[in-house]
């Protein structure tokens, strides 16, 4: 805990994963925190309907669970008396285009739906004496000084209630991908710039079944069955695991517009088309609970709040309210816990030395932990017919990057190296940097490797030079502006 001298009031919008990691650091540095939510929040476990996406599979990666652990530890403990499965030394069945991966976990993982993720971190935050929640109310403006430079708090109101102004020395947007954060600063005369746009038309759906008492031994057996969609074919994604309770969770995903079916007869039909019969076979032996659920996607955005000119003091947005992500991947809550740490380092750095321009100094480094995400969606839903990518600007090594993150896989699995495919999902689940693969020295072998890829060795030849090696900071980004160690 933070020792020193506490701010005054801060507000949380949402009450989202994001909105509980930005309350449990705001509580180090606020004498109050005070968490709005449009939902009332239940009392236990359960979906809640301003999260329509929470009934599907929801994972922090290790790098989420890391930073989740330092600020709320031992919350994975609570998890587990919910009835929630380890992933220690079960088996993992990966399969893409090129081969598959089948292996024990080596990590002590623990699987859980995202009603219970929210529930256990919700209780470990009422835990903090001055960190209080206010459900049931909406959040209808912002409100500001009378030039609008500062924000001073929010307009809220109850249903069927009058409305009622709320007074915040930092107002934190957490509210997710409906959060009304353009609106508002529009509203109040800001140019808000258009967000970065990738239009992938994606859906999945999801099914829930239940182990009969005589296969418990399934869930001591199996952690993930992963069968990796084909761009080239357009084969839907299958991911089968299991959360608290024996249950086990079927996903069906796809970008491009061809959604996965919610009728239950077609979705195990679909299942069944699946390139492998594994999870086929599985599902046939358990009890399906309910028919399966939908969600759709038609675009994933990035806004670009920090390259605003005037930006008012006292509000910050973290979360999806500021970058929504392909979920295939799990990064959405990770990227959350990493600007919730983002903003922890810089609330530490303004205790020990103020400056002028904190918000914005605080948008900024997000950014640099929301980049590598953003272009690692790019790159690999951008291999997808349909998904189309329309930003304000080019995406640096894009087309390099779609090209070259299949061909690294197709390496990977050809080879059965597991030390490049550990790194292959290490760099797509923001455990490291991507420079980890995204370098000169593993480009000329990955490259060299196959016929596809010496094409492209070629063209990078032709196009930078025979030492293309030494211009690789044309090639792709830089990712170094993110640290993917903990701030603590």
């Amino acid at each position: 805990m933070n020792n020193e001298r506490k701010e005054g009031k801060a507000l949380v919008i949402g009450g989202s994963i994001a909105g509980l990691l930005t309350a449990r650091v705001l509580s180090d540095y606020y004498e109050e925190v005070l968490i709005i939510d449009k939902d009332d929040f239940p009392d236990k476990p359960e979906d809640r309907a301003g999260t329509p996406h929470g009934f599907h599979p929801h994972r922090f990666t290790q790098r989420g669970k890391q930073i989740t652990e330092r600020l709320f530890p031992g919350y994975e403990n609570d998890l587990l008396t919910l009835g929630a499965p380890t992933s220690l030394n079960k088996t993992v069945h990966n399969m893409n285009a090129y081969g598959s991966f089948v292996g024990q976990y080596q990590r002590n993982d623990i699987k859980f739906s995202r009603a219970a993720l929210e529930w256990v971190l919700r209780q470990r935050a009422k835990r903090i004496s001055h960190v209080r929640f206010l459900p049931n109310h909406d959040v209808i403006e912002l409100v500001t000084n009378p030039d609008r430079t500062a924000v001073t708090g929010v307009r809220v109101r109850e249903r069927g209630k009058a409305e009622l102004t709320l007074a915040g020395d930092m107002v934190v947007d957490t509210s997710g991908r409906h959060s009304r954060l353009p609106k508002w600063l529009a509203e109040l005369g800001y140019d808000v710039p258009s967000p970065d746009m990738l239009k992938v038309d994606l859906g999945y759906s999801t099914r829930r079944y239940k182990v009969p008492a005589h296969l418990l031994h399934m869930t001591d057996t199996w952690d993930v069955i992963n069968i990796a969609g084909q761009p080239a074919k357009g084969t839907y994604t299958g991911v089968f695991s299991f959360i608290e309770n024996r249950i086990a969770e079927m996903l069906l995903y796809r970008p491009g517009g061809h959604f996965p079916p919610t009728d239950a007869e077609a979705f195990e039909q679909a299942v069944a088309g699946l390139p492998s019969p594994i999870i086929a076979d599985i599902l046939q032996q358990l009890e399906p609970i309910g028919s399966p659920r939908g969600f759709r996607v038609s675009e994933l955005y990035r806004h670009r709040y920090e390259r605003m000119s005037r930006w008012p003091s006292g509000l910050l947005v973290l979360g999806d309210a500021f970058c929504i992500y392909d979920p295939i991947f799990g990064q959405g809550m990770t990227v959350a816990a990493m600007e919730a740490e983002v903003l922890e380092s810089c609330l530490q750095e303004r205790g020990h030395a103020p400056k002028d321009g904190f918000e914005q100094r605080v948008l900024q480094k997000m950014q640099d932990a929301i980049g590598p995400a953003w272009w690692l969606n790019c790159a690999n839903d951008l291999q997808w017919e349909g998904v189309q990518y329309a930003g304000s600007e080019p995406l640096k090594g894009i087309g390099f990057g779609r090209k070259y993150m299949d061909l690294y896989l197709k390496h990977a699995t050809t080879e059965q190296s597991w030390e490049l495919y550990g790194l292959y999902w290490a760099v797509n689940t923001l455990s490291v940097s991507p420079d980890k693969i995204l370098n000169p020295q593993m480009a000329a072998t990955v490259l060299a490797a196959t016929d596809e890829g010496r094409t492209l060795l070629a063209e990078l030849s032709w196009q930078y030079g025979p030492s293309w090696e030494n211009e690789w900071d044309r090639i792709v980004p830089s990712f170094t502006g993110v640290s993917y160690e903990s701030v603590r």
